[in-house]
């Protein structure tokens, strides 16, 4: 199932398939599907019921990205693999396609003649916490999900600059490669059929304040999940910053740090400049 890809392509596709979900259990994210079969299950049965309700809409199943396989020998959805061990502990981790992708674009910038050391490292930092985050809830220690051999090969190109040496290299390292706590299957769902459309700001405010951890995390409860500079609830898609109120980075004190929206960061950065 896919489409042409457009701005507003996940929209059309949860509008389009609409109602597949009830033919049988299934988890689904735009027009991406997994359907969780039991072995009682006639998947020939399922199939077909998937094919009608598609026709109906005007599309059709993608033989080549359909496929039936065993849980214990694992399948990829949404850049992770899950998988059901042996002794029946159920795993996810990063799949070796999105690895081999997020490796690629780090590469990109570590050997880019055109930037020096400290510009890539700060532009490696976003993409690293970003993959890291995006991975949190699986598990992410072991061989498969390292960085150690793309971190080395940094720290090898930061050195050959003459202006640097053994420990500003180890300096940019540590802020190309920023950490990530990792807390597998602790994902936390959706209660119920909530909606984030339901006007119930408080549930979407303190659930989308427990995707964060560390120093924002706290600083959400503080402020009582509502943005500091606002004052709104901190609801929606929209990302959440850390801002350091006296402008300085490095201090890191509580009452200097507080949760925004990313627009109102954005906002206080253009004011600042402005003035």
């Amino acid at each position: 199932m896919r489409f042409v890809p457009t701005p507003f392509s996940p929209l059309l596709a949860n509008i389009a398939l609409n109602g597949i979900e009830d033919i049988h259990t299934s988890v689904r994210y735009a027009d991406d599907m997994v359907f969780i079969l039991k072995p009682e299950d006639n998947a020939d049965a399922i199939l077909c019921k998937i094919s009608e309700f598609l026709a109906f809409r005007g599309m059709k199943v993608s033989e080549r990205k359909t496929k039936l396989t065993a849980t214990i020998d694992g399948f990829d959805f949404l850049g992770w693999h899950f998988k059901v061990q042996k002794n029946g502990k159920f795993r996810s981790t990063p799949s070796a396609e999105n690895f081999k992708a997020f490796r690629k674009k780090v590469k990109l910038i570590v050997n880019n003649s055109n930037y020096d050391s400290t510009t890539k490292a700060i532009k490696l930092a976003p993409l690293v916490r970003g993959w890291r985050h995006y991975h949190k809830y699986c598990r992410m220690d072991g061989a498969r999900n390292s960085l150690y051999h793309i971190q080395k090969r940094a720290y090898t190109v930061f050195n050959k600059e003459t202006k640097q040496n053994r420990y500003t290299c180890k300096v940019l390292l540590d802020k190309a490669f920023p950490t990530v706590s990792y807390s597998e299957n602790k994902h936390i769902n959706v209660k119920g059929n909530k909606s984030p459309y339901d006007g119930d700001l408080s549930y979407w405010s303190e659930r989308n304040s427990k995707l964060y951890d560390g120093t924002t995390s706290k600083a959400l409860k503080r402020q009582n999940h509502s943005c500091a500079s606002c004052g709104l609830k901190l609801v929606g898609e929209e990302k959440i910053h850390l801002h350091h109120v006296d402008g300085n980075h490095d201090n890191w004190k509580t009452q200097n740090l507080v949760a925004i929206h990313e627009s109102c960061h954005d906002y206080l950065h253009m004011s600042k400049s402005a003035s």
